[in-house]
Order: structure tokens, then C-alpha cells, then sequence
């Protein structure tokens, strides 16, 4: 009994510091302007809600134009995740060819290099194609991760070697086994490797600052940083901004949440 009590008090104790500060900023972007946010005893429910912040973020910066951009670049980043890591996850998990245990070292070991040690080189390269202020250039190097490869290569290596041999037997090429054969096995997989692929996307705040100089071409998570001025800012504002760049992950997330907790216990084939 002792033992489910510190169980449920473990698992409050950790709701409370991942839901507690999105529920915080929530409550911040709903306060209006005379209600007191810093003062000493702190009140979770908005004393007067409005959506005032809401609408004064879209008066402050354009808001939608940031919003379209972000959506285009998690396109590219999503579609790019979903088509070159499962290629390269099928190639290394179920075809025979020299150094695959070399190209899988490789792909294990950019997991140890932190992103910011290859950054220079990446603008450099994405400079030299001329993609420098584009978001074509922001989205490139996030097309394929080596994380997401290295997921599909696990889903497609725990497929049984037997379905292999029987759609070989039956004359299906290597297209045909991995389209008829092995991409249905793996849909909650590639669902998962979706959500990480948007999120990575639409969060990444770093790169599309260091590549994009017109403020015309800014995602979401550069232009927010406009809310806030030089000499003061509104945490209402602020925390409004926040919550509008939270709805679409949130959104992406619901509409696949079936299938990422799928993919998550994935590793076997459906009878």
C-alpha cells in the first residue's frame, strides 16, 4: 500500500513539472491587463480571461506569414524524413551489401555529436549550394536525421527474415518488398518518426536564425522574439505567442497519436 502512495505521489510530483509550467503560461496569455502577473501570491486562474493577447500578437507581428513559413519548412523536413529514412533504414536492415556495418556505425555515431559542432559546416555547405536565406536552406539539413534511420532500421529489422524469402521466392523485386511487403508492418514507426521530424521543425529556433536574414522569410520561433523589446516587454504577450506556436504541434501530435503509441511498441508482425 505504502508503495502505490509513493507511487501516485511520484507521478503527481512529475505531472506538476511537465504540465505545470505550459498550464502557468496558459493562464499568463488569458490574464488581462489589470490583473497583477508578478505579484507574490500567485493566482493560476485568470481573475478577468480574455483572448485580447491573442489578437494583439497578430497586431505586433505577422503572425500568419511566421506561421506559413514555419508549415512550409515542416513539410519539407517531415516529407524528407519520411521518405530518405525509410530508404536508408529498409537498405541497411534487409539488404546485403559491402561496409553495411560501416554505414551503420556512421549513422550511430553522429547520435554522440551534439548539433552545434556541425553547424558551421552546414551553413557553409548550405551557403555554397546558394540556399543561404531560404527556407529550402532551413529545412535541408533537417531532411533526413540520423535518429529517425536508425528507428526505421530497428521496425524493418524485426520484420521476420521468412517474409523476405517468400515475397524473393515469388519474384517481387526490392521496390515491391518494401512497398507491399514491409511499409505496412511499419506504419506506427514511420508515424513516430513523423512527430519527432515536425516537432524538431517547428521548434528549432538556432538555425533558421543563423540561415534566414529577411525578416519577410522568419519562422515562427524567430519572429516571436519581435514580442519582446529592447527596454520592456508583456509576459502576456509573450506567453500568447507561446501557446499559438504550441496549437499546431499539439495538433499534428492528436491526429497521430493513434499511431505513434503503435509505433512505439512496435516490433513484430500483425496476424
Amino acid at each position: 500500500m505504502k508503495i502505490k502512495i509513493l507511487r501516485y505521489a511520484l507521478l503527481v510530483f512529475v505531472l506538476l513539472i511537465t504540465v505545470g509550467p505550459f498550464l502557468w503560461e496558459l493562464s499568463t496569455s488569458l490574464k488581462s491587463g489589470s490583473e497583477d502577473i508578478y505579484t507574490s501570491t500567485p493566482n493560476l486562474l485568470p481573475q478577468h480571461p480574455t483572448l485580447d493577447n491573442y489578437s494583439r500578437v497578430a497586431d505586433a507581428i505577422p503572425v500568419f506569414r511566421y506561421i506559413g513559413n514555419s508549415l512550409i519548412v515542416a513539410v519539407l523536413v517531415v516529407g524528407g524524413n519520411i521518405v530518405f529514412s525509410t530508404l536508408a533504414g529498409f537498405a541497411i536492415a534487409r539488404l546485403r551489401f559491402r561496409g553495411r556495418g560501416i554505414v551503420l556505425g556512421l549513422f550511430l555515431a553522429t547520435l554522440v555529436l551534439p548539433g552545434e559542432v556541425t553547424i558551421i559546416s552546414q551553413f557553409v555547405t548550405v551557403r555554397d549550394l546558394g540556399l543561404a536565406d531560404s527556407l529550402i536552406g532551413v529545412a535541408l539539413p533537417m531532411m533526413i536525421a540520423a535518429l529517425n534511420v536508425l528507428l526505421l532500421y530497428n521496425a524493418f529489422r524485426a520484420l521476420p527474415e521468412d517474409i523476405d524469402q517468400a515475397a524473393i521466392v515469388d519474384g517481387a523485386n526490392v521496390w515491391q518488398r518494401l512497398t507491399r511487403v514491409s511499409l505496412p508492418a511499419v506504419r506506427g514507426t514511420i508515424a513516430v518518426v513523423a512527430i519527432f521530424s515536425f516537432i524538431a521543425a517547428w521548434d528549432d529556433f538556432l538555425w533558421p536564425l543563423i540561415v534566414l536574414t529577411s525578416p519577410d522569410k522568419f519562422t515562427l520561433t524567430v519572429g516571436l522574439q519581435y514580442l519582446s523589446g529592447t527596454f520592456a516587454k508583456d509576459q502576456r504577450l509573450v506567453a500568447a505567442g507561446t501557446m499559438i506556436a504550441f496549437l499546431p504541434i499539439a495538433l499534428f501530435f492528436a491526429l497521430l497519436q493513434r499511431y505513434f503509441f503503435k509505433g512505439v511498441e512496435e516490433g513484430g508482425v500483425k496476424g
